[in-house]
């Protein structure tokens, strides 16, 4: 395999070992339709098993390549139902290192050995995955902790895979246009940008203060606070939080917990996050959430935070809103403004809206189901999306499935509703800061400036025109009164801003 495909000195040995697992697992075939390998690619359906088997390929190829597998996992607007079922199976387990080989990094962010550090060390690690694993410790005052610890030498290891990774994103992408639309070199560099996020634990740390300060109002909501004094680069130390998953809503009434009650609050949490800070936990499946004792939750593993710019949330919004309206000509505006992939067909779009409105634009808007409908259109039409926006429906979507997991009757849309009210007076906050105020003010100022020469030269060229036949004079009749309607009104909205301004000022 790859025969043709040269590399650098450094990264040819990395080269025959994915060469290798591609063979041991049969996908050869796999890679020519990707134009990544040598001879003709095969016409024959393709096996069923082939998704399976190209999950178990990228779990043996390590961490890097899992990582890669999670995030084709998000992009059902790509891929099929059978390739994303088996990306979402994706493991990165790993095996449990001896303490003495993370000795010395540890000791180097400590300043110390970890048992003198702290009042207690537990050398025998707690859980073991693919880039850290964690230790218990208790500090001095007796707060129990979580140490997570980078495992030796993986960024480097990491940084070569994403070396290679761009090199044969780049050689897909001009052998075939297939691979083209699915904008692999673009993903890679997503790929890259959150590894390298993840490897730095002072990374994780800071999105869990920000998280933990957006999220201040929601009084049953713990984010793990950082111990930035032991906290660095290859080594985080933060608090050690109890709970259990919410997988089972029996176990969680046995431990008096009530299901309804955590949906609930997991609703609220991922509106608060999403529509209103901007900021959100990507991943929020049972491993990353524990349900606490006054129906509480706790927010585990904070590496992978999305963010959300105001546009987006607007669109998001706008989007969820017109399909609960039942308005297909609003979410075919959305498609067609989200769409990375060219110009698609009015009618073509308004046909896929309806279809998405019959199905769910009544009742209780279930997300998992929505998308099952949602991405499949997308990828009849062609329609690909941005990767931001696609994160932003995974998260939704993990959690809506998370929270129906414990309560089956639980129902996103009304959650939405009773947080309309706070996402429009937070959206009309956001436009009303002083900033943004100066910065209309200023944009007026320079209209109002202007305006008199633009409205000379209008008057110039209308006077050295020939006389208009009767329609177009009432046509610039109409322009005429539309421009001076534009200019009254930037001349109210100038002084009201002003006004304002002055006022806060």
């Amino acid at each position: 395999m790859f025969k043709s495909i040269a590399v650098a000195a450094r990264d040819r040995g990395r080269m025959a070992e994915v060469s290798a697992v591609i063979a041991r697992f049969g996908l050869e075939a796999l890679a020519v339709r990707l134009g990544l390998g040598d001879g003709a690619a095969e016409d024959s359906a393709q096996p069923r098993d082939l998704p399976a088997r190209t999950r178990k390929a990228l779990e043996a190829l390590g961490p890097t390549y899992v990582k890669l597998g999670q995030i084709l996992a998000t992009r059902r607007d790509l891929l099929p139902d059978p390739w994303i079922a088996a990306f979402e199976q994706l493991q990165s387990d790993a095996p449990r290192i001896p303490f003495e080989d993370l000795r010395g990094e540890v000791e180097a962010v400590l300043g110390g050995p970890p048992e003198t550090v702290f009042a207690h060390f537990d050398a025998e690690p707690l859980a073991a995955a693919s880039i850290a694993q964690v230790h218990r410790a208790r500090l001095q005052d007796g707060t129990e902790v979580a140490v997570k610890i980078r495992r030796p030498g993986i960024r480097a290891r990491m940084e070569a895979d994403l070396r290679l990774m761009r090199h044969l994103a780049a050689i897909a992408e001009a052998r075939s246009a297939a691979v083209r639309r699915m904008k692999p070199a673009a993903m890679i560099e997503e790929l890259g940008r959150e590894i390298l996020a993840e490897l730095d634990f002072t990374n994780e740390g800071r999105n869990a203060d920000l998280l933990r300060a957006d999220l201040a109002a929601l009084e049953r909501v713990t984010v793990p606070r950082i111990h930035w004094q032991w906290t660095g680069e290859p080594v985080l130390v933060m608090d050690y939080v109890e709970g259990i998953p919410p997988r089972d809503p029996e176990v969680l009434k046995e431990a008096g917990i009530d299901p309804s009650r955590i949906a609930a609050l997991g609703a609220q949490l991922v509106l608060e996050m999403v529509l209103v800070s901007g900021r959100f936990h990507a991943d929020p499946h049972p491993g990353n959430l524990l349900c606490q004792p006054g129906d509480g939750l706790a927010l585990l593993d904070l590496g992978s935070v999305g963010f959300v710019s105001p546009r987006r949330q607007h669109e998001f919004l706008t989007f969820i809103l017109a399909l609960r309206s039942g308005d297909p000509g609003g979410v075919a505006d959305m498609l067609a403004a989200w769409s990375q992939s060219g110009e698609v067909a009015r009618d073509t779009l308004l046909a896929a809206s309806e279809r998405l409105v019959a199905r769910h634009g009544t009742g209780s808007l279930v997300l998992g189901a929505m998308m099952a409908d949602f991405f499949p259109l997308l990828r009849q039409q062609g329609l690909v999306l941005p990767p931001d926006l696609v994160l932003i429906f995974k998260a939704m979507v993990t959690m809506d499935g998370v929270l129906t997991g414990i309560a089956p009757d639980f129902d996103l849309s009304e959650a939405l509703e009773r947080m309309r009210g706070k996402l429009v007076a937070s959206r009309l906050q956001r436009l009303a800061a002083p900033d943004r105020l100066e910065t209309a003010l200023l944009e007026l100022t320079r209209l109002a400036d202007e305006a008199p020469r633009f409205l000379r030269a209008a008057s110039a060229r209308l006077e050295a025109s020939p006389p208009p036949a009767r329609d177009a004079r009432d046509e610039g009749t109409a322009r005429a009164v539309r421009l001076a309607g534009w200019l009254i009104g930037g001349a109210v909205v100038l002084h009201a801003a002003a006004d304002l301004l002055i006022h806060w000022t």
